[in-house]
């Protein structure tokens, strides 16, 4: 636990409710408003950033984590990308069908596939 937690910078109650449910919300929520706003999915890696900054600092600000640590940042900011992309496929997903039913039908939580016509 230890080995986890100085990865981390903080402790694992910090990360789980300051990360992923905290932060990981404003992550699901980017995510989303990339997809549509039909932006292309790299534009979630500098706001995956910012968001690991704001993340790195409340929790150095208020729970007495580490500032400056580099693992930590990473971790926090891969998990951070991760949620926001997924919340941008779902979203797509659920876009690309919703406004183009003609054309799309959904294959799977996260992809859709052009409609087979009967014919």
């Amino acid at each position: 636990m230890e080995l986890f937690e100085g990865a981390l910078g903080t402790t694992l109650p910090v990360f789980i409710g300051l990360t992923l449910v905290l932060f990981g919300g404003a992550a699901f929520l980017t995510g989303q408003a990339l997809a549509s706003g039909w932006q292309q999915a790299w534009k979630a890696v500098p706001y995956a950033l910012l968001l690991g900054v704001g993340d790195r600092f409340l929790t150095y600000a208020m729970f007495e984590g580490e500032l400056l640590t580099l693992s930590g940042y990473l971790i926090h900011s891969a998990v951070l990308l991760a949620i926001c992309l997924l919340a941008y496929r779902l979203t797509k997903a659920r876009k690309m069908v919703s406004q183009y039913p003609w054309l799309y039908e959904r294959d799977g939580l996260f992809g859709w596939r052009q409609r087979r016509h009967a014919g």
